[in-house]
């Protein structure tokens, strides 16, 4: 049977319609590997600038770098003027988050990379979304779940095992200081995010706001540290630059592209569970950083127990009623 012009019109939308959505779905793969793929970088650039660089000194780049390619970007979206009315709508939050992360946040995580190796230090702070689980539940007041306790017992388990490299009854710490300030990084992140629950600000200016507000805190503390700057050699400052770029700045960019073109945020988000393990291998490749057994073994049960607790209870579907 021949179909009408109407049925053919809408065949032809939804047949476009599908088409659009295939795109965007490949597109948000395409930006959500890439995102995860640079992220994978920045523990070996970490460690390369931290070479050169004082945690300060590496962070004042970063911001500079960051606050730059984030002005780019929100001038390519035509958002420079929500700048300046975003703060003023609410200076309180932006000053606040913007001493939280990236300030505290990142000299807190570079210092800890720089007692730790890096292959630890990345590990640990994998643990960051338990944290916000525990914290949510607390300030938050949102349920713990039974398979979120399994989570955290597997997690922090993960974290006890690289801590002590496996030599969990002694509790004997490498560097007791650097794995303190990798778990602390982790409670000032996920504060940050419950802090961002209450933002309705576009994040990208949101972003840019934070480290407008560190910016000129990173340039004081660098200017009271007396730092010598003298003696960094091209490799320190590309590796700083790198840092601002893709830990800091394009990066997020393009996270928040992959997660608003898809229709499955989970299957997005799970792909970056595929950093970690990348990260390590080029670690050991490019700066030839010994990665010890335990590191891995810490590591699977970090990612066992974030899985476990990304798991979504079975749907129990109503009774059917039979017919008479």
């Amino acid at each position: 049977m021949l179909c009408s012009g109407h049925e053919w019109r809408i065949e032809i939308h939804g047949l476009s319609k599908m088409n659009n959505n295939l795109i965007n779905e490949k597109q948000a793969l395409l930006f959500g590997l890439t995102a995860v793929l640079l992220w994978s970088t920045v523990a070996t650039a970490f460690k390369l600038t931290l070479a050169q660089l004082t945690p300060i000194q590496m962070l004042a780049v970063a911001c500079v770098v960051s606050v730059i390619s984030l002005l780019m970007i929100c001038a390519y979206q035509r958002q420079l003027g929500q700048i300046l009315p975003t703060f003023a709508a609410n200076p309180k939050y932006f000053i606040i988050s913007g001493l939280i992360n990236p300030l505290c946040y990142y000299l807190i995580l570079f210092q800890a990379y720089r007692l730790l190796p890096a292959s630890q230090a990345q590990s640990i702070n994998y643990s960051w979304a338990m944290t916000l689980t525990i914290m949510a539940a607390i300030f938050l007041k949102q349920t713990i779940r039974k398979q979120d306790y399994l989570a955290a017992a597997l997690c922090y388990l993960g974290v006890l095992v690289i801590a002590t490299r496996g030599n969990l009854l002694a509790l004997d710490f490498a560097s007791p200081v650097g794995v303190g300030l990798a778990l602390l990084s982790t409670l000032l992140w996920a504060g940050y995010w419950i802090l961002n629950t209450r933002n309705t600000a576009d994040p990208v200016v949101s972003l840019l706001l934070g480290f407008l507000v560190a910016l000129p805190c990173t340039l004081i503390l660098s200017l009271y540290e007396g730092a010598d700057w003298s003696h960094i050699t091209a490799q320190g400052w590309l590796s700083a630059v790198y840092v601002g770029l893709f830990e800091m700045g394009i990066t997020f960019f393009l996270w928040l592209n992959a997660l608003k073109r898809t229709r499955h945020t989970a299957r997005i988000s799970n792909l970056i569970f595929i950093s970690p393990f990348i990260s390590l291998l080029l670690l050991a490749v490019i700066i030839q950083e010994q990665i010890h057994p335990t590191t891995l073994i810490g590591l699977v049960c970090i990612i066992t127990g974030l899985t476990i607790q990304q798991l979504k209870p079975k749907r129990t579907s109503p009774p059917q009623e039979t017919k008479q």
